[in-house]
């Protein structure tokens, strides 16, 4: 076992985005963090993510904001069409002044967090490893690895998602896990005339039985963000088995129209394929001892909400922070982490209108609802209802912390 270590040294598990963020921020306020990541290497692609609200203003406060806008995929706005492609809805990004559905600064995950990781320059990254153990004592925490050797660690964090391993160990029988009804899977598709044929647009499609198809465009040119989502009672699946969960797929999307089964199609051989459940995490804690959780590990909002990414960064800033402010008393950095984050967070994970229910309609007659309903949210009085829902990511006042100056 390696003993070499002191006060400063964080493991945190997960590189997706709350994991750089947060290692960032520990290393500007003098810690030196290790992050772990069960991937083999980073993810690239992966599906469109905003930054908006108190996000984006730590984007900016980390200096990212221009690197970012480069990045960004240019969108047109969201819009619902029916099974022959005619358009139902629209909602444009201006009409929210960029804070809507589709939000000014959409930029994909793998390239945020490339980003985000590229500015961690210095921290050691254990790639295609994970946590298994956790033993605290009174100095630290000894961490098992499933393929390192074991190390000792002042604290934990688990910014490792929806399914957190840290959660798991640290947290066990809490129950955090809230399934909200339904599946979806996300992958990308290269189909040049698709891609022309959005137009800029990220367009969406209802089918009866709880069925939902999005197509979105990539930042390379042919490329297509495609998306699938059901509402269903419970699957027992593997979560390890993607060759079922896509025959699983194609089997509840066969002949559901519009651009389906070409979406299906370029499913079988995309290398970014996921699919998972809608779920939130809630817990009466963020933290137990030397570990503490960190975006959808300790409060995943749901994918319904838009609010994910809002969620991980500011979470990253707030608990590196007051690490930073409470000087080695970790117990009183985690109780004021939480006493920032509870309230946000709170906010954040209310489900916009009508919840899975208005995402996934089953009917006929609701799917003529849903698209009725979002052109009247693009008008008054009813614009105020869907704008509250994204003004939700800017809804907390960041502190400013004191922050080393860089040496040359």
């Amino acid at each position: 076992m390696d003993n070499r270590t002191t006060d400063t040294d964080i493991l945190v598990s997960g590189a997706g985005i709350a994991g750089p963020a947060l290692a960032y921020w520990l290393r500007r306020h003098g810690f030196t963090p290790t992050v772990v990541e069960r991937a083999p290497a980073p993810r690239p692609g992966g599906q469109a993510v905003d930054l908006r609200g108190a996000g984006r203003t730590v984007i900016e406060r980390m200096g990212l904001m221009e690197r970012a806008r480069a990045l960004c995929v240019e969108q047109r706005g969201m819009a619902l069409v029916d099974r022959r492609g005619r358009t139902t809805a629209r909602i444009p990004v201006e009409l929210f002044e960029g804070e809507g559905i589709v939000s000014e600064i959409e930029i994909l995950r793998g390239d945020l967090a490339d980003l985000l990781r590229e500015a961690t320059d210095g921290v050691e990254y254990l790639w295609d490893d994970t946590v298994t153990a956790l033993d605290q004592h009174a100095d630290g925490v000894t961490v098992t690895f499933e393929n390192a050797p074991a190390r000792r660690f002042a604290l934990v964090v688990g910014a490792d998602g929806l399914h957190s391993a840290v959660r798991r160990l640290a947290f066990p029988g809490d129950g955090a896990h809230r399934p909200l009804g339904g599946y979806h899977a996300w992958f990308t598709v290269h189909d040049p005339a698709l891609a022309l044929a959005l137009d800029g647009w990220f367009l969406m499609y209802n089918a009866p039985g709880g069925l939902v198809a999005g197509a979105r465009p990539g930042r390379l040119p042919g490329e297509v963000k495609a998306s699938l989502g059901l509402r269903c009672a419970p699957l027992a699946y593997d979560r390890r088995d993607t060759a079922a969960q896509r025959r699983l797929l194609a089997e509840r999307f066969a002949g559901a129209g519009w651009e389906v089964d070409r979406l299906l199609a370029g499913m079988h051989t995309a290398g970014d394929f996921a699919f998972d459940s809608f779920g939130q995490i809630r817990l009466d804690h963020y933290s137990r001892g030397r570990v503490a959780l960190l975006g959808d590990a300790g409060y995943s909002p749901s994918p319904l909400t838009g609010l994910g990414t809002s969620l991980a960064l500011v979470g990253a800033y707030l608990l590196a922070g007051e690490l930073a402010a409470a000087a080695g008393d970790f117990r009183r950095a985690f109780a004021r982490y939480e006493e920032l984050m509870r309230p946000y967070v709170t906010r954040a994970q209310e489900l916009p209108p009508g919840g899975l229910n208005g995402y996934a309609p089953d009917s006929a007659l609701m799917i003529r609802l849903r698209a009725a309903s979002m052109r009247w949210m693009g008008r008054w009085p009813l614009r105020p209802v869907l704008a509250a829902q994204f003004a939700k990511a800017g809804d907390i006042a960041l502190p400013d912390y004191p922050v080393p100056a860089r040496s040359a």
